[in-house]
C-alpha cells in the first residue's frame, strides 16, 4: 500500500504535503518532534499540551524520509488526514489552509471546520460553487488526495477550468478508476470562511 500511495502522490513533480489530524494520529506531536519533518501547526499561537495533541498539522512529505515512509505505511484506512500537491512552500500553504479552519453558519456563528478529515473533504468540495472552489484551490493547490470512506480507493480532487474533477483509484487492485465530473449545485452551502 505504501508504495502504491507514494506513486500517486509523488507522480507530478509537485511538492507533497499532508494535513494530519492530531485527533486521529496517535502521538502526532511526538512523532513530529522525533522525526523532524518540515511542519507547522495550523492553529495560531502557543498551544497547551491538550490542544497541541489534537491540532491539525501541515507537513511537507519528502519521499524516502522516515516521516513520509511512516505516514504512507501507517495512515491508510485510519482517517489520519488528507494529502495536497502544490508548487508552494510550507509557510505559504499554512496561510492558505488556516483560512478554512473556521466557518460561519447562516446565523454568523463560528464553527470549527475539519476539512482535513478525509471523510469530509470529498463530500464537501462537490457542494461548492465555482467561486468557492476558486477560493479553496486558488493557485496554491494542484490537487487534493483522500482515502475513500471504506479505504478501497484513493480520491484525487482537482479544479480544472473552474470545475471540480474527481478521479478514484482502486487501492486494493491493479485497476484504476476513470475521471468523474463532480456535481455542481445551484445553491451555496451557506457557510463563509473566516
Amino acid at each position: 500500500m505504501e508504495q502504491k500511495l507514494g506513486q500517486f502522490l509523488f507522480s507530478d513533480n509537485a511538492l507533497v504535503y499532508a494535513i494530519l489530524d492530531g485527533a486521529s494520529v496517535p502521538d502526532l506531536p511526538m512523532r513530529l518532534f522525533e522525526m523532524q519533518p518540515p511542519n507547522v501547526c495550523l492553529y495560531r499561537g502557543d498551544l497547551d499540551a491538550d490542544l497541541a495533541e489534537v491540532a491539525p498539522y501541515l507537513v511537507h512529505l519528502i519521499p524516502g524520509t522516515r516521516f513520509a515512509n511512516w505516514v504512507l505505511s501507517e495512515c491508510w484506512g485510519k482517517h489520519w488526514g488528507i494529502f495536497v500537491q502544490s508548487p508552494y512552500p510550507l509557510i505559504e500553504l499554512r496561510k492558505h489552509f488556516r483560512k478554512f479552519l473556521t466557518v460561519h453558519d447562516q446565523e454568523g456563528n463560528p464553527m470549527l471546520f475539519r476539512y482535513y478529515d478525509p471523510r469530509v473533504l470529498p463530500k464537501f468540495l462537490p457542494t461548492c460553487k465555482e467561486e468557492e472552489l476558486s477560493l479553496i484551490f486558488d493557485d496554491k493547490v494542484r490537487a487534493f488526495f483522500a482515502e475513500s470512506d471504506d479505504a478501497g480507493e484513493l480520491i484525487r480532487l482537482q479544479c480544472v477550468n473552474n470545475e471540480l474533477k474527481q478521479w478514484n483509484f482502486a487501492m486494493q487492485q491493479s485497476t484504476v478508476g476513470m475521471p468523474q465530473h463532480a456535481h455542481q449545485p445551484n445553491q451555496s452551502v451557506g457557510v463563509s470562511y473566516a
